[in-house]
């Protein structure tokens, strides 16, 4: 049988995001029909609705995900119906030279559901990263699920679906920061603020936050900072330096994908030290940079795609830190909303008024 549901999509480039009727089929072998409790509103949606990431049009949206699977199909053993789990798009394959080699956070054939949700005129549907979650019910495939303790709420839970996963991970996996480490972050929205209570759980002395928001630098101070850098009023580098006894950050992570904040990022740590890119470009932006100071400076320049995250390895441990008081995830959650509030709920992110709106179904 096939569910028909409420889904919000982008219809065409640029065009505002729109709820229509969805239709979901049952699951096929390998896949899984998920009921969304809550999905976050990531600014990849958006990229996805300015065309910014293909032309695959028409998408659904949503893919900062957490619900209950409702049915599965053959062969699926990792997960069952009433399973509460949060959606990712990193279902790893097992058998790409990635995953072979023991780093399955890089697998490179990560799978997606093989059905296709469709349009009610049978119109096929591009799932935002493999998922569509802002939508009653989706289909992904069964690796997609990653089934943590039911405690946790799911507007909370969700949020490590994406963007929280990622500034965790780039401090926790990508750097990774160490104990005592100084660690400065340029961009203090969502996934830096994130970085910076990664940073913190790893036991980092320094922490500072970079940006040119008064706002931002005060919820970076909220999650852990212990010092922060207004950009627009202070060369964040000359300030980073003094910060950390006049050499630079151990750690810089970038956290949002501008070619003049990647070098703020290069310059701003310390000889042999790490810089983390996690902000994300887009395809125009080009780096010039001396090829003598990138050899002389030493260190590591890294990107960290999704945290350098393993799903079903760092869920269930982080999801846990939460429930032990541990791990603030509920201070990312600015409002929760309803489906037909995604549109509104773009706007704000783009204004920069909250760190995450969270659909809530």
């Amino acid at each position: 049988m096939t569910s028909r549901v409420r889904g919000v999509i982008a219809r065409s480039k640029g065009e505002p995001a729109e709820i229509t009727t969805v239709l979901v089929p049952d699951p096929g072998p390998g896949e899984a029909l998920v009921a969304v409790q809550a999905c976050g509103v990531c600014h990849t949606d958006l990229h996805y609705r300015e065309g910014g990431i293909g032309d695959d049009f028409p998408y659904l949206l949503g893919h900062e995900a957490a619900g209950v699977v409702e049915a599965v199909g053959d062969g699926v053993t990792s997960v069952a119906p009433g399973d509460f789990v949060i959606l990712n798009w990193r279902a790893v394959c097992g058998e790409c030279r990635a995953c072979r080699r023991g780093r399955p956070w890089y697998c490179f054939a990560t799978y997606n559901a093989t059905q296709k949700m469709t349009l009610e005129d049978g119109t096929v549907l591009s799932p935002a990263l493999g998922i569509g979650a802002f939508v009653d019910k989706t289909l992904v495939a069964a690796g997609q699920c990653t089934k943590v303790d039911p405690a946790v709420p799911p507007e909370v839970a969700g949020l490590l679906g994406c963007g929280v996963m990622a500034g965790l991970g780039a401090a926790l996996n990508t750097a990774p920061v160490t104990r005592g480490d100084s660690v400065a972050v340029i961009g203090c929205g969502g996934v830096g603020d994130a970085a910076i209570v990664g940073a913190q759980l790893a036991g980092a002395g320094t922490i500072i936050g970079v940006d040119v928001d008064p706002r931002k630098l005060e919820w970076a101070k909220e999650f852990g900072a212990t010092h922060v850098i207004n950009s627009r009023e202070t060369d964040p580098v000359e300030r980073i330096q003094e910060l950390t006894g006049g050499n630079g950050a151990d750690v810089v992570i970038e956290a949002i994908g501008r070619p003049e904040t990647y070098l703020q990022a290069f310059y701003g740590r310390d000889l042999a030290g790490t810089v983390v890119l996690v902000g994300v470009p887009t395809p125009d932006m080009r780096l010039e940079a001396p090829l003598l100071d990138i050899f002389g400076r030493g260190g590591a320049l890294k990107s960290s795609w999704y945290g350098d995250c393993l799903p079903e390895r760092d869920f269930p441990m982080l999801t846990n830190l939460y429930l032990q008081g541990r791990l603030p995830l509920d201070k990312f959650v600015s409002e929760t909303i309803a489906l037909d509030q995604v549109e509104e709920a773009f706007a704000k992110m783009e204004r920069g008024e909250v760190l995450r709106s969270v659909v809530k179904l």
